[in-house]
């Protein structure tokens, strides 16, 4: 498998503040990794970082084997990349619809962009409410029309910021089936996650960080035997 994306000792300020200190990831096409970690530690600093959306940067972001450290935050996006941010960017005065269109497809398309239909498909919740505005749509269906609006665009990266967070069980099961579908199909994730219970089936690797650097990294199968420190490391 191909390398989607390969950071090397990324550097990321807000300001005067140094918030990452050399972090180095590799997720191969069609891999799910989460970062894990405390609150403030970093986690979603990188994935900012990553769509060039933190200040200033210092090291390596390759996407797609293209070096993005220096690119403006509208041509990352072009070479694949869909973030879906914790805050869900929904907009109250559109319809589901009217949010889902929204979107421009990309320039570069690595992956097939889903048609309206697909999405309903795999949302029954947004086909039912798609001439709801913003505001009518409950948490779970922000999150899952936040989700349906980067799978429009023919990105085949997603960046995937505690989309789980204060969702109702029924919801989550359907979030981690929707990953499930989009990992067989060949996307490529990376995750940052609280919920280690909604993570731990989906991912192939996982990562710690904490204070802005990579503590911990090991694959899915090493899971069982990191526990002990996992639950030092997340306070669990």
């Amino acid at each position: 498998m191909s390398v989607a994306l390969e950071i090397k000792d990324l550097h990321a300020w807000y300001g005067e503040s140094h918030i990452l200190h050399g972090i180095n990831l590799s997720v191969k096409k069609g891999q799910v990794l989460t970062l894990l970690g405390r609150n403030g530690a970093g986690r979603t600093t990188t994935l900012r970082a990553i769509m060039g959306l933190t200040g200033r940067r210092k090291g390596s972001i390759r996407v797609h084997g293209v070096e993005t450290i220096d690119m403006p935050t509208h041509h990352i996006t072009h070479l694949g990349l869909g973030y879906c941010p914790e805050e869900r960017g929904i907009f109250a005065s559109l319809t589901t619809e009217e949010n889902l269109r929204l979107p421009p497809l990309l320039k570069n398309q690595r992956a097939k962009p889903m048609s309206e239909a697909d999405i309903y498909a795999m949302f029954p919740n947004l086909a039912e409410r798609k001439n709801s505005p913003g505001t009518r749509l409950s948490g779970g269906e922000q999150q899952m029309l936040a989700v349906a609006r980067i799978l429009r665009t023919g990105a085949d990266i997603l960046l995937l910021d505690e989309i789980s967070e204060g969702l109702a069980p029924v919801i989550v099961q359907a979030l981690a089936r929707m990953i499930t579908t989009l990992k067989s199909q060949g996307f490529t994730i990376v995750m940052v996650e609280q919920n280690f219970r909604f993570a731990a089936p989906l991912a192939d690797h996982f990562m710690v960080v904490e204070h802005g650097e990579v503590v911990e990294s090991f694959p899915a199968s090493e899971l069982a035997a990191k526990q002990a420190v996992l639950d030092v490391l997340l306070s669990v």
